[in-house]
């Protein structure tokens, strides 16, 4: 009689009113995240942009840096062979200040060194050519080095404004990193907000039957609840705790966005007593098998194999040290983690 005065009671329908503000949510949510991925692509695409900007900076820095050395090379070796005819063109003066002494001194002994000022006065013409050559030489490398100087100034400059525009892509590129972690970070939340309402969702539906327990952020079954001694394949009476869980993993893919690259994992346990005949040889095999066989099964319901991964652990993850049957029940069991790949 209570039950239907209860059933009475709740006649009224509200339904209606929570369909209509969950969908203004649900609608919210999806513009939100919309938003959300159109600013990922976006500044993806930046990010990706400026990588390619900076490095074709950074070749054309060091294809200026390369023209800089053989210029400078250039320079040193123009300057050495001014150097050179500097001190060619030395020696020519005091040797046609020689030469005109000699030529001074044969004027007034004309007679007696009449050959010698002959002689002096052709070395004379030969030392005005060399000299004549030389300056000409001294010109055009003057002209050479002004025109180095030139180009040295304007390497110089494209070199500054380089390096002014690289910092500027640094800075942006340093920016961009700032804000993908941010997004990234956003998105560890999101997951961790995910993970929260799905434990819960799993809490409801099978929080209350005995075997089953969370620890930490894993979802835990006892290994009775899902297989039996010894074996491999999922009991009749773990159907319908799995079924549960399809359904629950389900919804959950309805609402992640699928740019969070999320996972169910199935992590396998025994207890440390070792195994004696049968088909598996190892605790590890044993572990390894269940996790698998509840991940095929999960398949089979629905759930795409790309979500889903199975590991074991065979009994180096005890919950605890006992050595009691509880202990060791607890410690067999099949655990389920929502992580990221």
């Amino acid at each position: 009689m209570a039950l239907a005065r209860g059933r009475r009671i709740e006649s009224v329908n509200y339904w209606p009113g929570f369909v209509d503000a969950l969908s203004t949510m649900l609608l919210v949510i999806i513009f939100l995240l919309s938003v959300f991925m159109l600013a990922q692509f976006f500044l993806s695409r930046e990010v990706t942009g400026k990588d390619t900007a900076l490095a074709k900076l950074n070749h054309q820095i060091e294809e200026l840096t390369s023209l800089l050395a053989m210029e400078r090379t250039a320079k040193n070796d123009a300057q050495s062979n001014l150097g050179a005819l500097s001190a060619t063109l030395e020696a020519s003066k005091n040797e046609q200040s020689r030469l005109q002494g000699i030529i001074a001194q044969g004027a007034a002994n004309a007679e007696e060194v009449g050959g010698k000022a002959s002689a002096a006065a052709i070395a004379l013409d030969a030392q005005k050519d060399i000299s004549a050559r030389a300056l000409a030489q001294v010109d055009i490398l003057n002209q050479q080095i002004s025109a180095l100087r030139r180009q040295l100034a304007a390497i110089e400059d494209a070199l500054a404004a380089s390096e002014a525009s690289g910092k500027d892509a640094q800075t942006k590129i340093a920016d961009l990193g700032s804000r993908l972690n941010t997004a990234l970070a956003q998105k560890v939340q999101e997951l961790s907000r995910y993970r929260s309402d799905f434990f819960g969702r799993l809490r409801q539906i099978l929080g209350s039957r005995p075997g089953i327990r969370v620890v930490g952020d894993r979802f835990v079954f006892e290994s009775s609840v899902l297989f039996e001694s010894a074996k491999a394949d999922v009991s009749p009476a773990g159907h319908q705790s799995l079924d549960d869980l399809a359904a629950a993993i389900i919804d959950l893919e309805r609402e992640i966005p699928p740019d969070i690259p999320w996972i169910l994992r199935i992590d396998g346990h025994t207890d440390k007593q070792p195994i004696t005949g049968g088909p598996f040889k190892s605790n590890w095999e044993l572990s390894s098998a269940r996790a698998v066989a509840v991940v095929q099964y999960l398949i089979t319901k629905g759930i795409p194999p790309d979500r889903l991964a199975a590991a074991a652990f065979g009994e180096f993850q005890p919950l605890g040290p006992g050595e009691d049957e509880d202990s060791l029940a607890r410690n067999r069991r099949i655990e389920l983690k929502l992580t990221e790949r």
